[in-house]
């Protein structure tokens, strides 16, 4: 599944929420997927868009019957969470992390 959720781009700046680090977990069990994600911020202009585009790409998934997502505040996310693969693409784009 994380390599579905590497499909799903933050709507502001085109980086995968994993390598964001917004993805907190990631379960399956009996044709469920649990995903537990955070936001850069509390009033994040852009939760349901990213609601939506987890569920739009995980439904796409034969193997997947139901999407639940879980929002984490707790550890709240830092810019500690990026990935190397996020820090470079950052750096592409001209935004440092």
């Amino acid at each position: 599944m994380r390599r579905c959720l590497r499909e799903v781009l933050d709507p502001e700046i085109p980086i995968s929420l994993v390598d964001l680090g917004l993805v907190y977990g990631v379960e399956f069990g009996n044709g469920v997927a649990t995903i537990r994600l955070t936001y850069t911020a509390t009033a994040c202009p852009c939760m349901e868009f990213i609601r939506e585009d987890v569920r739009d790409r995980l439904e796409r998934e034969r193997w997947i019957d139901r999407v639940e997502l879980v929002e984490v505040w707790d550890p709240p996310w830092t810019v500690d969470r990026i990935s190397p693969e996020g820090r470079a693409r950052l750096r592409e784009l001209g935004v440092s992390a």
